[in-house]
């Protein structure tokens, strides 16, 4: 697969399909990479074109000295549209490239066509209340090692890393989510690590969100339940808004 030279780091990058661009922003954590997508990424292949980079220090893309943030993840992502794709695309971002997508749709409103946010928080105090305890499981050692360009050793510098973004961070607010200018769609699932109240602020705070709770899953909803993800994720991203028979929140925008 290609890698994009970027002035601060090469992103290795699957892409597949044909069709409007849509980029597909993976979950975060040590040894965790686009190979969790893997599912999605057959499923939209069929209607989009598309890229699924992985952030530094994440897959096949080396770390780079300093701090993994969010805003730096997002500046690279910004930049990853710019050279390789060069329009506004579709961003679909699953837990903490969810986080990703939401700071580059606030950041470059022009780049983000429509927003899929799947299993994010916006702020750090959304995870449940256990989640960000412990270490990780010893399997993702293993999964790191298989791909890394810094080997298997590098493995506790990274997890060290995402451990101080995931306790500091997000933290974004819902005055920053009503700046959010794009159609957006917030999945969760009914067994989330993401609080239910935290992600039903989001989507009161989008202006322009929908809301998806996904019954039966957990915060592997795209894989638990691929057929259906999938299928919400599409018809998001390919139709229209329908004239609602007796909206409350979306009164006011509904079309005459």
């Amino acid at each position: 697969m290609p890698t994009a030279d970027l002035a601060t780091v090469p992103m290795w990058y699957d892409e597949h399909g044909q069709g409007d661009p849509c980029v597909l922003l993976h979950p975060g954590g040590a040894g965790v990479d686009s190979r969790a997508l893997a599912p999605t990424i057959e499923g939209l292949s069929r209607l989009f074109h598309v890229y699924a980079p992985e952030q530094r220090g994440h897959g096949h893309t080396p770390d780079i000295q300093g701090p993994i943030t969010y805003d730096l993840m997002a500046r690279d992502t910004v930049t990853f549209i710019e050279t390789v794709i060069g329009q506004p695309v579709h961003l679909v971002g699953c837990s903490d490239g969810a986080v990703v997508a939401l700071t580059v749709a606030l950041a470059r409103p022009d780049l983000a066509r429509r927003l899929v946010v799947a299993a994010g928080v916006f702020h750090h105090d959304g995870w449940a209340e256990g989640v960000l305890d412990g270490e990780p499981p010893e399997f993702l050692r293993s999964s790191y090692g298989e791909v890394s360009p810094d080997g298997i050793g590098h493995y506790d510098v990274i997890a060290a890393k995402l451990a101080a973004m995931h306790a500091s961070q997000p933290v974004l607010t819902e005055d920053d989510l009503g700046r959010i200018g794009c159609r957006t769609l917030i999945m969760v699932a009914d067994d989330d690590e993401v609080r239910p109240e935290h992600a039903i602020a989001m989507y009161r705070s989008v202006p322009d969100a929908e809301l998806a709770v996904v019954p039966g899953t957990s915060h592997g909803l795209l894989v638990e339940k691929p057929d259906l993800c999938n299928l919400l994720i599409t018809q998001f991203l390919t139709r229209d808004p329908v004239q609602t028979f007796a909206p409350i929140r979306r009164a006011a925008h509904q079309p005459g």
